[in-house]
Protein backbone atom coordinates (compact mmCIF):
# COMPACT_ATOMS: atom_id res chain seq x y z
CA UNK A 1 0.00 0.00 0.00
CA UNK A 2 1.56 3.14 -0.82
CA UNK A 3 0.21 6.61 0.21
CA UNK A 4 0.76 10.23 -0.25
CA UNK A 5 -0.80 13.38 -0.27
CA UNK A 6 -2.35 16.08 -2.58
CA UNK A 7 -2.36 19.83 -2.61
CA UNK A 8 -4.19 22.14 -4.26
CA UNK A 9 -2.85 25.14 -5.52
CA UNK A 10 -3.62 28.53 -6.23
CA UNK A 11 -4.46 28.41 -9.86
CA UNK A 12 -6.80 25.48 -9.67
CA UNK A 13 -4.36 22.57 -10.44
CA UNK A 14 -4.30 20.10 -7.89
CA UNK A 15 -0.32 18.32 -7.44
CA UNK A 16 0.16 14.92 -7.60
CA UNK A 17 2.51 11.72 -7.11
CA UNK A 18 5.38 11.21 -8.10
CA UNK A 19 7.21 9.16 -11.15
CA UNK A 20 4.73 11.88 -13.56
CA UNK A 21 5.21 15.49 -14.91
CA UNK A 22 3.40 17.09 -12.39
CA UNK A 23 4.39 18.71 -9.35
CA UNK A 24 5.13 15.91 -6.67
CA UNK A 25 3.16 16.39 -3.45
CA UNK A 26 5.21 13.77 -1.50
CA UNK A 27 7.25 10.72 -1.59
CA UNK A 28 4.91 7.50 -1.54
CA UNK A 29 6.19 4.80 0.91
CA UNK A 30 5.20 1.49 1.34
CA UNK A 31 3.64 0.17 4.78
CA UNK A 32 5.60 -2.87 6.24
CA UNK A 33 2.61 -5.95 5.79
CA UNK A 34 2.36 -6.30 9.95
CA UNK A 35 1.50 -2.66 9.63
CA UNK A 36 -1.11 -2.87 7.36
CA UNK A 37 -2.60 -5.76 9.53
CA UNK A 38 -2.33 -4.16 12.65
CA UNK A 39 -5.36 -4.29 15.39
CA UNK A 40 -5.74 -3.64 18.71
CA UNK A 41 -6.53 -6.70 21.04
CA UNK A 42 -8.54 -4.04 22.94
CA UNK A 43 -12.71 -4.01 22.38
CA UNK A 44 -12.58 0.11 21.34
CA UNK A 45 -16.06 1.65 21.08
CA UNK A 46 -17.60 2.42 17.37
CA UNK A 47 -16.74 5.76 16.90
CA UNK A 48 -19.44 7.71 14.66
CA UNK A 49 -18.34 9.96 11.08
CA UNK A 50 -17.16 13.58 11.52
CA UNK A 51 -19.14 15.90 10.45
CA UNK A 52 -17.66 19.49 10.96
CA UNK A 53 -14.02 20.92 12.03
CA UNK A 54 -14.06 24.07 14.15
CA UNK A 55 -10.90 26.06 15.22
CA UNK A 56 -12.31 28.91 16.79
CA UNK A 57 -8.75 30.71 17.10
CA UNK A 58 -8.92 30.54 13.86
CA UNK A 59 -12.50 31.26 12.91
CA UNK A 60 -12.65 28.21 11.29
CA UNK A 61 -15.62 26.29 11.07
CA UNK A 62 -16.26 24.03 8.47
CA UNK A 63 -18.24 21.00 7.68
CA UNK A 64 -16.34 18.24 6.36
CA UNK A 65 -15.99 16.60 2.88
CA UNK A 66 -15.15 12.43 2.65
CA UNK A 67 -12.23 12.27 0.69
CA UNK A 68 -10.62 9.28 -0.72
CA UNK A 69 -7.53 8.25 -2.67
CA UNK A 70 -6.81 8.58 -6.51
CA UNK A 71 -5.48 6.34 -8.88
CA UNK A 72 -2.72 7.62 -8.71
CA UNK A 73 -2.58 6.93 -4.81
CA UNK A 74 -2.67 10.72 -3.45
CA UNK A 75 -5.17 11.33 -1.32
CA UNK A 76 -7.82 13.92 -2.92
CA UNK A 77 -8.08 17.38 -2.04
CA UNK A 78 -11.80 18.91 -1.45
CA UNK A 79 -13.21 20.10 -4.08
CA UNK A 80 -14.54 23.37 -2.40
CA UNK A 81 -11.95 26.24 -1.47
CA UNK A 82 -13.74 26.98 1.70
CA UNK A 83 -14.32 23.58 3.05
CA UNK A 84 -11.95 21.13 4.66
CA UNK A 85 -12.21 17.30 4.03
CA UNK A 86 -11.26 14.18 5.96
CA UNK A 87 -9.83 11.26 4.66
CA UNK A 88 -12.24 8.49 5.31
CA UNK A 89 -9.92 5.57 4.56
CA UNK A 90 -7.94 6.29 7.91
CA UNK A 91 -9.49 6.24 11.65
CA UNK A 92 -12.11 8.64 12.50
CA UNK A 93 -11.44 11.04 14.25
CA UNK A 94 -11.45 10.13 18.05
CA UNK A 95 -10.58 6.97 17.68
CA UNK A 96 -6.96 5.34 18.02
CA UNK A 97 -4.61 6.49 15.39
CA UNK A 98 -3.82 9.26 13.04
CA UNK A 99 -6.91 11.00 11.49
CA UNK A 100 -6.11 13.33 8.99
CA UNK A 101 -8.54 17.08 7.47
CA UNK A 102 -7.03 18.59 4.42
CA UNK A 103 -7.81 21.80 3.29
CA UNK A 104 -7.06 24.45 1.12
CA UNK A 105 -4.68 27.71 2.07
CA UNK A 106 -5.90 29.73 -0.63
CA UNK A 107 -7.64 30.07 -3.99
CA UNK A 108 -8.22 31.40 -7.19
CA UNK A 109 -10.22 34.35 -4.89
CA UNK A 110 -8.30 34.81 -2.20
CA UNK A 111 -7.52 32.89 1.51
CA UNK A 112 -8.68 29.47 1.87
CA UNK A 113 -10.54 27.63 5.05
CA UNK A 114 -6.32 26.73 5.93
CA UNK A 115 -5.49 29.84 4.72
CA UNK A 116 -4.04 30.74 8.80
CA UNK A 117 -2.82 26.90 10.06
CA UNK A 118 0.50 27.59 9.28
CA UNK A 119 0.82 30.18 12.36
CA UNK A 120 -1.67 27.75 14.65
CA UNK A 121 0.11 27.37 18.30
CA UNK A 122 0.46 24.81 20.28
CA UNK A 123 -2.37 24.33 22.55
CA UNK A 124 -5.42 25.32 20.42
CA UNK A 125 -8.38 23.51 20.67
CA UNK A 126 -9.23 21.73 17.38
CA UNK A 127 -12.76 20.60 17.67
CA UNK A 128 -14.30 17.97 15.39
CA UNK A 129 -18.21 17.21 15.56
CA UNK A 130 -19.74 13.78 15.04
CA UNK A 131 -22.48 12.40 13.57
CA UNK A 132 -24.54 11.53 16.28
CA UNK A 133 -24.01 14.75 18.18
CA UNK A 134 -20.70 14.18 19.63
CA UNK A 135 -17.96 16.21 19.43
CA UNK A 136 -14.05 15.31 20.28
CA UNK A 137 -11.63 18.19 21.22
CA UNK A 138 -7.84 17.98 19.72
CA UNK A 139 -5.00 20.31 21.62
CA UNK A 140 -2.18 21.25 18.78
CA UNK A 141 1.13 19.84 19.78
CA UNK A 142 3.04 21.31 17.03
CA UNK A 143 3.01 21.99 13.73
CA UNK A 144 5.43 21.05 11.15
CA UNK A 145 6.97 22.37 7.60
CA UNK A 146 7.61 19.64 4.88
CA UNK A 147 9.31 20.01 1.31
CA UNK A 148 6.40 18.08 -0.85
CA UNK A 149 9.27 15.68 -2.36
CA UNK A 150 10.03 14.51 1.26
CA UNK A 151 6.69 14.52 2.92
CA UNK A 152 6.43 12.51 6.09
CA UNK A 153 3.73 9.16 4.91
CA UNK A 154 5.21 7.37 8.23
CA UNK A 155 4.83 10.00 10.05
CA UNK A 156 1.20 11.06 9.19
CA UNK A 157 -0.75 8.04 8.22
CA UNK A 158 1.02 5.02 10.33
CA UNK A 159 -0.43 3.73 12.95
CA UNK A 160 -0.95 4.78 16.97
CA UNK A 161 -2.68 3.76 20.06
CA UNK A 162 -2.81 7.72 20.81
CA UNK A 163 -6.14 9.62 19.67
CA UNK A 164 -4.17 11.97 17.01
CA UNK A 165 -5.27 14.45 14.57
CA UNK A 166 -3.46 15.86 11.34
CA UNK A 167 -4.46 18.74 9.69
CA UNK A 168 -2.90 19.82 6.45
CA UNK A 169 -2.74 22.31 3.88
CA UNK A 170 -0.07 23.59 1.39
CA UNK A 171 2.69 26.78 2.10
CA UNK A 172 5.95 27.32 1.94
CA UNK A 173 7.65 28.72 -1.31
CA UNK A 174 4.95 29.05 -3.86
CA UNK A 175 6.83 28.42 -7.09
CA UNK A 176 4.29 28.85 -10.46
CA UNK A 177 6.80 27.09 -12.81
CA UNK A 178 7.09 24.55 -10.64
CA UNK A 179 3.63 23.88 -9.74
CA UNK A 180 2.92 26.11 -6.75
CA UNK A 181 3.81 25.49 -3.42
CA UNK A 182 6.64 23.72 -2.55
CA UNK A 183 5.94 22.75 0.76
CA UNK A 184 3.10 21.09 2.81
CA UNK A 185 2.33 22.79 6.52
CA UNK A 186 1.32 19.71 8.95
CA UNK A 187 -0.16 20.61 12.30
CA UNK A 188 -0.25 17.98 14.77
CA UNK A 189 -2.75 17.37 17.79
CA UNK A 190 -3.72 15.16 20.53
CA UNK A 191 -7.31 14.44 21.85
CA UNK A 192 -8.04 15.54 25.08
CA UNK A 193 -8.72 12.80 27.76
CA UNK A 194 -12.01 14.12 28.37
CA UNK A 195 -14.15 14.84 25.19
CA UNK A 196 -17.74 14.84 25.18
CA UNK A 197 -19.01 12.15 23.69
CA UNK A 198 -15.47 10.66 22.62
Amino acid sequence: MALVTGCGTADGRVDASAGQDRPTASSTVSVPQGLRDFRSAQKLPSVPAPRRVRIPDLGVDSTLEFLDRRADKTVEVPKDWQRAGWYRDGPRPGEPGSAVILGHVDSPQGPAIFSGLAGVRAGTRVIVDRADGSSVTFRVTRVELFLRARFPVAKVYLPTLARELRLITCGGRYDRSRGGYQSNVVVFATAERRSVGG
